[in-house]
């Protein structure tokens, strides 16, 4: 078989007691739904540099804008995004806003994808 040849089985059959297993473990309609929102959102390669950035330290838009080259409104447009997926959260300092991880979930996911990226 190719590289791009997905395997089938080569006569059809059902094991019912693993379809039945898997119904009843399957995620509901809702958290589907979410989970591939949370997907969409972290499938901008912007939005992944502005989560990377956050994973290493809590940033100022105007610092994040710097850092990855950008905007203000640019970076601005992007965390509204990420704040509506919950994936950032922000805090008010004076004059100043700043945003990191919304907690350690985000952190970890963010963590885990990117060990299975850079896994051979």
């Amino acid at each position: 078989m190719g590289k791009d040849t997905i395997a089938v089985c080569s006569e059809v059959c059902v094991h019912p007691a693993a379809v039945e297993h898997v119904r009843e473990e399957m995620l509901d309609e809702q958290e589907i739904n979410r989970l591939a929102e949370t997907f969409k959102v972290l499938g901008d390669p912007t939005r992944i540099k502005i989560l990377s950035a956050l994973a290493t330290e809590e940033l100022c838009v105007c610092d994040l804008a710097a850092a990855l080259e950008m905007s203000v409104s640019a970076i601005s447009h992007q965390l509204r995004v990420l704040k509506g997926a919950r994936l950032v959260k922000y805090r008010r300092e004076g004059k100043n806003i700043f945003y990191s991880l919304d907690d350690d979930h985000v952190i970890s996911l963010f963590r885990l994808a990117l060990e299975h990226v850079r896994h051979n």
